[in-house]
């Protein structure tokens, strides 16, 4: 526990620090821009980039050996491993372009091929007489054991980038993401933009095989944003929270991965998302799972209360033993009858009727027929239309509804 402390003070020494800083700057730049490709419906164009890599790592280490170098030099790594997943992400989007195939099958093709090739080279480069090989696996799921300072300062300086890229981009790529006609009557090229969506994607996938590895980056890219979407509603809210998220994950992933070196950092992060997933799915205010059922119970509770008050108050006594007992409790409803407190609640029902009958004459294109029984009106309009609703009401086109109780 004391060096679990030490790391999340940032006082385990400089190179986790650094390697800390890395992760939470990837993981913010993840979550951010994987909300765009989460919004845009593309996730699974991430993860053929994400295997797209592989070959271009395979193919870096051989180049740089027939160089004279040792084939491990992270910069040279990350820009073979760009190049291929470039050209993957231009496959992708020149195949349903260009040919009857679908997005899907290009995506399924990509990362077959690509994947696939990759492997054979790291097979191949296993069996070579010079070069450090070992640690180059590490690309799959991550590793920070053998991350060199060097490394560490490639990674911050990379995800501090697609933060800034993000940040300038966050207009267009909303835009696009929601609507490609306005997008486009506004000037946008949408075909460019989704390129600059998935090169900040690749970019991120890039500078975060070190950490968490190709295969996982995938779920850093989208775990965050679909967490983030339980808690707002609005697109500059979801990109933040889930840019939070990420760069929370990625810390403590970190640290956790340096007070216990046999922990994998990029599988720890990762789990450590999902728990944040998990924990948002049954929390959040407004789309939990608890919220949501608290919600129906409401809604029930509202209904049964409305319309057992409105058949007491027809003269009919037919109502089901649940509502009997919903509105004894609540001291709606006596032996003698209903009481005082139900009579006044159901003189506001009657009222909220009424309203209802006549917002469906006066306000016919609006849709609120939805929340009829489960809300009162006042909930739904403004002020301006409820005095428009009840002057309509007052005057002689609208009869409104009585009942003896």
């Amino acid at each position: 526990m004391n060096t679990f402390l030490q790391a999340i003070l940032f006082q385990a020494g400089y190179n986790v620090a650094l390697v800390t800083v890395g992760a939470i700057l990837l993981g913010i730049a993840a979550g951010s821009a994987g909300t765009f490709l989460f919004l845009r419906k593309r996730a699974l164009v991430s993860d053929a980039i994400a295997h797209a890599t592989l070959p271009g790592v395979g193919i870096a280490f051989i180049i740089m050996i027939w160089l004279g170098g040792d084939g491990r030099s992270i910069l040279g790594l990350l820009c073979g491993s760009t190049i291929t997943a470039f050209i993957g992400l231009i496959i992708i989007e020149w195949i349903p372009r260009r040919t009857r195939l679908a997005e899907d099958a290009a995506i399924g093709s990509v990362l077959g091929v690509f994947f696939g090739a990759g492997i054979v080279l790291l097979t191949v480069i296993q069996t070579m007489s010079s070069g450090r090989q070992a640690g180059l696996e590490s690309f799959l799921l991550g590793s920070t054991a053998g991350m060199l300072f060097q490394d560490a300062v490639v990674i911050t300086i990379g995800g501090f980038l697609s933060i800034l890229g993000i940040w300038i981009a966050r207009r267009p790529l909303t835009i696009v993401a929601f609507d490609q006609e306005y997008a486009t009557s506004l000037g946008y090229d949408v075909q460019k933009i989704d390129l600059l969506m998935m090169g900040l994607v690749l970019g991120v996938t890039v500078i975060g095989m070190k950490l968490v590895g190709l295969i996982l980056i995938v779920a850093m890219l989208i775990i965050p944003a679909v967490t983030a979407r339980f808690w707002s509603n609005r697109t500059n809210e979801v990109v933040m929270i889930a840019g939070f998220l990420g760069g929370l994950s990625g810390y403590i992933g970190a640290t956790l991965s340096a007070s216990a070196p046999s922990l994998p950092t990029g599988p720890i992060i990762v789990l450590f998302a999902i728990l944040l997933f998990v924990l948002s799915l049954f929390l959040s205010p407004k789309r939990g799972v608890f919220s949501i059922f608290i919600q129906h119970q409401k809604t029930k509770t509202n209904i049964h209360r409305r319309q057992g008050l409105l058949t007491i108050a027809k003269g009919k006594n037919v109502i089901s033993p649940f509502t009997q007992k919903l509105l004894v409790n609540e001291g709606l409803l006596g032996l003698d009858g209903m009481t005082n407190k139900g009579k006044k609640l159901v003189t506001e029902i009657l009222i909220d009727e009424n309203r209802w009958t006549a917002a469906e004459e006066i306000f016919p294109d609006k849709d609120i027929n939805k929340n009829y029984g489960i809300k009162f009106i006042e909930e739904i309009l403004t002020k301006e239309e409820l005095t428009k609703l009840d002057q309509y009401i007052k005057s002689q086109k609208f009869k409104s509804a009585t009942y003896d109780y």
